[in-house]
């Protein structure tokens, strides 16, 4: 079974032209801890999914790969 990742967090980003670089400057973390997020390597608390949903002007559940499989 290959490993899935949790968060869309890379995805959502690139969507709407934002780097790991500004989301860390806006949520005033350091730039790796951003791109271990990105990467599915770590993943942020549910209060950091929900403040970067508000910074995003989204959902926070379109910031989380769904894990259910449709069948």
């Amino acid at each position: 079974m290959s490993k899935r990742p949790i968060n869309r967090l890379k995805a959502v980003l690139a969507e709407q032209g934002k780097t790991n670089k500004w989301l860390a400057e806006q949520l005033n973390k350091n730039e790796t801890t951003v791109s271990r997020w990105c990467t599915n390597e770590v993943q942020p608390s549910m209060d950091i999914f929900v403040a970067i949903a508000t910074l995003l002007k989204i959902d926070v559940r379109e910031l989380i790969n769904p894990t259910k499989t449709e069948q």
